[in-house]
């Protein structure tokens, strides 16, 4: 079975090509045949695009904004040149897709229709940055490979079935029922990463008390109990909960009054401003990006302001998190930040004594992946999960399709 992962970002685009060829699936996440990112943004009206198959990376630039013809483009190298792994489109089985935002009526992996089609158009008020192109690459699917199955795998999907206490919001309930709740995002990635535990640990996953840290230029923390979501720290919309690379998570919104009535801020330069320029690279003033914050550490006051207020906040929603479990007995650490920043693990881990949590540093500064980096005496588990969201969506295509 060749299976085809779009994952479509606001300004990007990943994508890969898997084969299984066993009647079970693998327990390790296998390397992809084919692997291709797309960039919007390193240069305005041109498309950047890297190509990884074969033990080749390929690196091509087409001066173009059109998402279906920059797809076309990039597809064809599955069939031609030094990065062919196929013969022919057609051999490819299914096409998964990441979909952000699938409200509360899609709680698994759906398969595409023109009504699901026109519900996803319909989040994109919700998730404006991601659903128009979640969307716009079903499309050009269906453009380039006819009625092949399609399958919208939804970020908010693990989280759908949060109790009614955690979703809610303390506004007019006539408000709760126009769909203003809390949703949840980065679904895909607390699922596996869940999941990617209990198998390291060998125990059952309705065992486990887990608190999921999906950190990257995006973050979210959920707690996973019983197999299950049942609280997370995003909200209606991925701008909630911990402050991240541009975004500012969850602010007073009486400040959003303040400026709407003292500096006339509209709605569009509030959001440019919560999403574009907050977070890491608002406090900063340097960068979104937390390898940039840490190399200013010892040199700028506000690089050092930004790091403590992250892991302060951090530090307090792993609380939230915990007092939604009633105990702990794994903490994870997954996405870019999560899995490759060692002194946000060793900060974030400390205070924790009252609980048993002990991190082993020696393991923590050792470029972990999918390896516990607790103490041996500790009482909570700590493991970095390497993010595999492209294999979370294509593990889902794989059922889907030996079901059928």
């Amino acid at each position: 079975m060749k299976i085809l992962v779009m994952n479509a970002g606001s300004s990007s685009q990943k994508s890969c090509l898997y084969e299984l060829t066993e009647d079970i699936l693998p327990t390790e996440p296998p390397e992809p045949l084919w692997e291709a990112h797309i960039d919007w943004t390193i240069e305005v009206g041109f498309a950047v695009g890297k190509i990884k198959a074969n033990g080749v990376k390929l690196e091509t630039k087409l001066e173009t904004s059109d998402r279906g013809f920059v797809l076309s483009k990039m597809l064809e190298t599955l069939t031609n040149g030094a990065t062919k792994v196929i013969e022919k489109l057609s051999e490819i089985d299914i096409v998964g897709h990441r979909v952000v935002h699938g409200g509360t009526e899609y709680s698994q992996a759906t398969r595409i229709t023109s009504q699901v089609k026109d519900e996803i158009a319909r989040f994109s008020s919700l998730a404006p940055a991601h659903n128009p192109a979640n969307l716009g690459g079903i499309e050009a699917i269906e453009n380039i490979l006819g009625d092949i199955p399609q399958l919208a795998v939804f970020d908010t999907a693990f989280h759908s079935q949060i109790p009614s206490p955690a979703a809610v919001y303390p506004i007019p309930y006539q408000w709760l029922d126009k769909g203003v709740r809390r949703y949840g995002f980065h679904g895909i990635s607390h699922q596996y990463c869940s999941h990617r535990v209990a198998q390291l640990l060998d125990k059952p996953l309705d065992s486990l008390r887990i608190i999921t840290c999906h950190l990257g230029n995006g973050c979210s923390l959920a707690a996973v109990k019983n197999g299950r979501s049942i609280d997370t720290t995003m909200g209606f919309t991925p701008l909630e909960g911990l402050m991240m690379g541009s975004r500012s998570g969850s602010i007073d919104p009486g400040i959003l009054i303040y400026l709407m009535r003292e500096y006339d801020f509209n709605a569009d330069q509030l959001d440019k401003m919560l999403n574009k320029e907050s977070g890491l690279k608002g406090v900063s003033g340097l960068s979104a990006d937390m390898r940039t914050i840490l190399a200013a550490l010892d040199s700028n006051k506000q690089a050092k302001l930004a790091f403590e207020s992250y892991i302060h906040q951090l530090r307090s929603l792993i609380g939230s998190m915990l007092a939604s479990l009633g105990g702990l007995d794994v903490l994870a650490f997954t996405a870019g930040v999560g899995e490759n920043a060692s002194l946000l693990r060793e900060k974030a881990c400390e205070g924790w004594d009252f609980l048993g949590l002990q991190l082993d540093i020696e393991k923590n500064n050792s470029s972990p992946q999918d390896v516990d980096i607790a103490a041996a005496d500790s009482a909570v588990r700590i493991f970095v999960i390497q993010a595999q969201e492209d294999w979370a969506i294509a593990k889902e295509c794989w059922k889907y399709f030996s079901e059928q």
